[in-house]
């Protein structure tokens, strides 16, 4: 009824209708993308088909067919383990839109045509809850905010997939809207408290989490990234991190910009400071040479181990800063599920100038030695100890541009954020080596840390 009224009312609807099914078949923008916009727009389009695809079954059969054929391209990125390279924000938007549609395909039409059963979809669900840390704040790399992911379809995927876990998930953070009471299971929810392994690593996207508990508010959880930097939304943030530790978030991504900024989609994306790695807790080489993080560099995490005393990952960095440097790896460490090491290790055959920064809302105060600092927040406090190099001190800055950065008008000026900084100068063989803890590891039996390179890890 609605494509007939619209067509009386404005006859070129039939002639748009026909140019978005010929995006379809020429697999155009949208139609070839492996991202976001292919599932928002053929679940959108999917759903307005079998609605009304009792009124307009050529054109909906038409629609149906190439959604069902286009989709597959971006749920391809679900594989191997369900991970997302746009971050988890846009994990939800669109496995919302993605599961939506499959959902209303089996109840519509008995089938969702094998789609559900692509590789790394049924563990899709599996992303939120370990990009989630114990403030129900995400890891939120690239173009995204650090809030809780509310997704009703994981109550759809844990009756999908049989999978308790996402139903636990769910029903501890749901609004609740009225797809969580459509899908919602009594008894796959149940009352029982998220119970799997601490840590996880993402190999498609080359994220990892680990924390020290789950269901515990004061547990420390750590997120860490190597993955690409042409993924779309992404930051030069190949290497960045995450920190959580009593409560509260030591360590934070800045995450999006303003999207309506002249060229953040474009020209001029690398120009702003949160999509920078000076705007990351990550590594800046030589920050007056333009970008700081080569745009279309993948980098890979080489190692990964979890163990109760020791769990970590090792990125190789070095195509993201292969301009500057011939090596450049950092590896990041839980260790006895109680303090939290950064190690960065840079190899270069000219000198380079080296800054090391982690953003923080935290009040800082350095040691006069340079050697320590103590960050406190919500009646907390976190020491960060400068184990190496030993002429370094670190440095109390605001989160800024460096003097000669890009610093357009109209960004936000972060205010209340302040980061911890170390420079290095003129440094040919580098290694970094910073440790975070909390008070009630300072006396613990694992105090002292051995220094140990990377490739001994």
């Amino acid at each position: 009824v609605l494509t007939r009224s619209l067509a009386q009312k404005w006859p070129q609807f039939t002639h748009s209708s026909t140019r978005r099914a010929k995006i379809h078949e020429e697999r155009r923008w949208w139609a070839s993308a492996r991202h976001n916009w292919n599932q928002v727009c053929n679940g959108g389009i999917g759903m307005g088909a079998l609605a009304l695809a009792d009124e307009e079954p050529g054109l909906a059969g038409a629609f149906l067919h190439n959604a069902c054929v286009s989709i597959q391209l971006a749920m391809a990125e679900y594989a191997p383990d369900g991970a997302w390279a746009e971050g988890p924000g846009y994990w939800n938007y669109a496995t919302t839109y993605n599961a939506v549609f499959l959902a209303a395909l089996e109840t519509a039409l008995g089938t969702d045509f094998g789609l559900s059963q692509m590789p790394g979809f049924a563990e899709a669900a599996t992303f939120p809850l370990y990009l989630t840390g114990p403030l129900n704040r995400t890891f939120n790399y690239a173009d995204g905010g650090d809030g809780a992911i509310r997704a009703p379809v994981l109550f759809w995927m844990a009756k999908k997939f049989q999978h308790p876990a996402y139903a636990v998930y769910q029903k501890r953070l749901a609004s609740p809207v009225p797809l969580d009471l459509l899908w919602y299971d009594a008894e796959l929810a149940g009352n029982a408290k998220l119970d799997l392994p601490l840590d996880k690593h993402f190999g498609g996207a080359d994220i990892v989490t680990f924390r020290s508990a789950w269901n515990d508010r004061d547990a420390l959880f750590a997120g860490f990234k190597a993955g690409d930097n042409k993924a779309n939304h992404s930051h030069l943030d190949l290497g960045s991190f995450v920190f959580d530790a009593l409560g509260q978030r030591w360590a934070i991504d800045l995450g999006a910009e303003n999207y309506n900024l002249p060229g953040y989609f474009g020209k001029a994306r690398w120009t702003y400071y949160r999509l920078r790695a000076e705007g990351q807790n990550a590594l800046v080489l030589n920050p007056d040479a333009g970008p700081d993080q080569d745009p279309s560099a993948a980098a890979r995490l080489e190692r990964f181990e979890s163990k109760p005393a020791r769990s970590f990952a090792i990125a190789d960095l070095t195509p993201a800063y292969a301009k500057h440097a011939r090596s450049v790896r950092r590896g990041v460490a839980l260790l006895d599920r109680q303090r939290f090491l950064v190690q960065d290790e840079v190899g270069s055959d000219a000198p380079v100038d080296a800054w090391w920064f982690m953003h923080t809302p935290a009040e800082i105060a350095i040691s006069p030695d340079g050697r320590s600092a103590t960050l406190r927040q919500g009646g907390a406090a976190l020491r960060a100890e400068l184990v190496s190099p030993e002429q370094a001190m670190f440095e109390a800055r605001s989160a800024a541009p460096l003097p000669g950065s890009p610093n357009p008008e109209g960004q936000n000026r972060n205010a209340g954020i302040r980061k911890l900084a170390v420079h290095v100068p003129g440094a040919r063989e580098l290694r970094i080596v910073v440790l975070l803890t909390p008070p009630m590891a300072e006396n613990s039996t694992a105090a002292q840390v051995s220094v140990q390179p990377l490739a001994e890890w």
